[in-house]
């Protein structure tokens, strides 16, 4: 089963670009990674740009509109993320616990819905 861990921080809470703790989170990174391939785990994941970066999107009434940043506003923003191909559940929760984002961020785990089914509903 697909899992999605998204990784949320204050940008705030983290270490800093530059400092000797970036480097140790970024080298825990690398760890993990390495981990999730050497137990043959199935996983592709990214960073995300600031979410000063993002553009928004709507269609209300047939008009689509932009808008710079995110959506809503909340106090901490999805930096990054994970999808990982476990067995379940426990499993999941137990490679999100090695990710540094752990120890100043939150992590989310949510199953990926398989929509095919759904669109074979459609034709």
């Amino acid at each position: 089963m697909k899992y999605m861990i998204l990784l949320y921080g204050s940008g705030e809470g983290g270490p800093q670009p530059g400092s000797p703790e970036f480097g140790q989170m970024m080298a825990g990174y690398q760890a993990f990674n390495d981990r999730l391939d050497a137990d043959g785990i199935d996983w592709a994941g990214e960073a995300l740009e600031d979410v000063s970066a993002a553009t928004s999107i709507t269609r209300r009434s047939g008009k689509v509109e932009t808008m710079d940043g995110p959506f809503a506003e909340t106090k901490e923003q999805l930096g990054g993320y994970y999808i990982v191909d476990v067995p379940d559940l426990d499993t999941a929760l137990r490679y999100a616990a090695m990710i540094p984002a752990v120890d100043y961020g939150t992590i989310e785990v949510r199953p990926v819905m398989d929509v095919g089914p759904m669109l074979d509903m459609a034709e």
